[in-house]
């Protein structure tokens, strides 16, 4: 896992094992991140999604080739 993704996901990890997902369905994390259930925050979601493009900016060349847009 590189680094720079790295935080996101301790975050990510820390607020689903927090919610009732995990707590009270007694669930896996893998499968309480892929779930869009009230069981899981909105801010959890948020993570899950910024740790997706965390690792999508880290494979796509066309990207790096690029720059990142915005800027």
């Amino acid at each position: 896992m590189a680094k720079s993704c790295k935080g996101l996901a301790m975050e990510l990890v820390k607020c689903l094992s927090e919610s009732d997902c995990v707590k009270v369905e007694n669930r896996s994390f893998r499968e309480c991140a892929k779930e869009k259930s009230p069981l899981i925050s909105s801010e959890c979601v948020g993570l899950r999604e910024t740790y997706f493009n965390c690792k999508r900016g880290q494979v796509d060349m066309r990207a790096r080739i690029r720059g990142n847009k915005g800027y």
